[in-house]
């Protein structure tokens, strides 16, 4: 037995300055440790989106029998085919969530921003690919509706699966949804910087380095990925636009009045399309259909109005559609988008939005340069500027729309009409209407589910790994120090209350004599001088002892009894006070359907 000991010694000591120079050369900050799984959030966003939409394309191919762009295939079908698939669609992703829901009986409809703002970031992962494979009928089969909304949620899905694996605290694991976000309209867009302030702006509400870091990490590395696997480009290639005459600013300013006008009266018509399909009391694959009928029988005359509008705005900013057909087909594809929305289709509707913009713009455009050449020499540059207005105004987040502009486009020759137009119309906007694109449903919810912010330590607190007693022995203690990822292990009285911690680099001394080390038992190691919170405590005052300690973690003890209760983690506390400032900007705004 003798000889056993100080094997047993040994090998522990060895494994414990193994631990030991990991923690002194290379063990990262909790920072680092968040932006390395933001990364991998990117990626898996990105080999969702890639999933996805193949998965469309298939669909696509199978309703059609044609590979093609989904306009230019509606172009080539009968007219019976043109009113027949977006029915069938409907119909087939309504059966979808109907018997999806014997799959995911008893699982939550949480969707990201609602599991990022006033959830725990736990999202529901059979939920999330019922409505998923839904979407991909609606959209293949013509729907006019996005992508972007599906894919960020699964981004978010595979971004909510890695922190459950890896078992972040809650403010974690809404931060690491975040980036999963992030990473979807990046995927979808090919714009990392706008992906990474769509969630800045809209859902957290926070600019700071702490979220917009990680987030911005997402975003590149899902961006990258796409280029790395597919053909990823810049999303509208459009010729060189450029101010022509300072004459021109006094248009883009009353284009920016326009949008902003416009969209708060875009977005109430999707609300009473909403309202008109819910008062029918149809089975939902029949509403469905319903809504993929009424785009049909507009397809019939205007394949325009299928999909999510791209080929329209290309269309739109080389000038490949006369005025007159554009105002036909922007009337159509109002009424085919307010269609599928109303309906139920799950899709987005942000890339619909660029289209409307789009058209708005370049009507503008045209009418003044018919009448003042100086004022508009190019009606296409107001068909970009129209985009980002609209969407300023739509979204209540002009800074990503002006970002989002300029990545999709890189037309930077646009920026100061843009950025003045977008700003304009957000303020034109919320003057009218304190309603965004992504507010609706957020307040349903949180009706049903008042937003909770972390107010006392209580709210934070982590369960402590084994705590050791005061009589503990080294082995222990060193047992203790390898299963956990701390730096810091505390110590009980055999009652349970606190009685100090015990630091890695305070065992460093006896890890090179086993036969010392064999005689040391946590009494001698522990610190009395590391600071206690107690459960009850307000987050503030949390905060002022962090200041005076250098750790990542603190004790917490419940109060009166001295009891230890688990720990609090200063990344954690960081968070969900960075949570707090976001949701103190959004006010009564929350996040319409994505």
């Amino acid at each position: 037995m003798k000889e056993i000991v100080p094997q047993i010694y040994t090998r522990l000591l060895r494994l414990l300055r193994w631990r030991l120079w990991i923690v002194e050369k290379l063990q990262p900050s909790p920072w680092q440790e968040t932006l390395c799984w933001a990364a991998v959030a990117g990626i898996l966003g990105a080999l969702s989106a890639l999933a996805f939409r193949g998965g469309v394309d298939l669909i696509h191919r199978l309703l059609t029998g044609n590979g093609e762009a989904i306009v230019d295939s509606f172009r080539e079908l009968a007219w019976w085919q043109r009113l027949a698939i977006p029915a069938v669609g409907g119909l087939m992703a309504g059966l979808v969530l109907l018997f999806g829901k014997r799959l995911h009986r008893g699982q939550s409809s949480t969707d990201y921003m609602e599991a990022i703002l006033i959830g725990s970031g736990q999202l529901p992962v059979r939920v999330s690919l019922v409505k998923s494979t839904s979407a991909m009928f609606s959209i293949a089969s013509g729907g006019s509706i996005g992508r972007e909304g599906p894919l960020v949620q699964l981004a978010a899905v595979a971004a909510s699966w890695l922190g459950r694996w890896r078992k972040l605290s809650a403010p974690q694991l809404r931060l690491l949804v975040a980036c999963g976000a992030a990473a979807g309209i990046a995927s979808a867009y090919n714009a990392p910087i706008a992906g990474s302030f769509f969630v800045a702006e809209i859902i957290l509400g926070t600019i700071a380095m702490e979220s917009l870091g990680p987030l911005a990490v997402a975003a590149v590395t899902a961006t990258l990925t796409m280029r790395a696997l597919s053909n990823a480009h810049t999303i509208y290639a459009v010729p060189a636009f450029t101010l022509h005459s300072l004459w021109e600013i006094g248009p883009f300013v009353l284009l920016g009045v326009l949008a902003g006008i416009v969209a708060p009266f875009f977005l109430r018509s999707l609300r009473q399309a909403e309202r008109f399909f819910a008062v029918t009391n149809l089975p939902l694959p029949l509403r469905l259909a319903l809504g993929g009928l009424a785009v049909g029988t507009l397809a019939v005359w205007v394949p325009d109005v299928c999909g999510n509008g791209y080929s329209a705005v290309v269309e739109i900013l080389h000038g490949q559609l006369l005025w007159q057909a554009l105002v036909l087909v922007l009337v159509c594809k109002w009424v085919a988008t307010a269609a599928s929305f109303g309906s139920g289709a799950p899709g987005g509707v942000f890339t619909p939005t660029l289209f409307m913009g789009a058209s708005l713009g370049y009507l503008f455009g045209f009418a003044i340069n018919s009448v003042w050449s100086l004022g508009a020499a190019d009606p296409r540059a107001f068909a970009l500027v129209g985009m980002g207005a609209l969407l300023a105004a739509a979204s209540h987040a002009p800074v990503m729309a002006i970002i989002l502009l300029f990545e999709m486009t890189l037309s930077y020759d646009i920026i100061m009409p843009l950025m003045l137009s977008s700003v304009v119309a957000y303020y034109t906007a919320r003057g009218i209407e304190d309603q965004s694109l992504y507010s609706e449903s957020l307040k349903k919810k949180a009706a049903e589910e008042p937003v909770h912010l972390p107010g006392v330590v209580a709210d934070l607190v982590r369960a402590q790994t084994t705590p050791v007693l005061q009589t503990a022995r080294f082995e222990a203690i060193a047992g203790e120090f390898l299963k956990s990822r701390q730096e810091e292990i505390y110590v009980t009285t055999a009652e349970g209350r606190y009685a100090g911690a015990i630091s890695l680099h305070d065992i460093k001394p006896y890890l090179n004599d086993a036969a010392v080390a064999a005689h040391v038992i946590a009494g001698d190691l522990l610190r009395d001088d590391v600071p206690s919170v107690a459960t009850t405590a307000p987050l503030a005052e949390a905060l002022k002892i962090f200041a005076l300690h250098a750790g990542q973690t603190l004790p917490v003890v419940e109060p009166g009894t001295g009891n230890l209760a688990g720990l609090l983690v200063k990344n954690d506390l960081l968070l969900a006070l960075l949570e707090g400032r976001g949701a103190e900007k959004h006010g009564s705004q929350a996040p319409m359907r994505s």
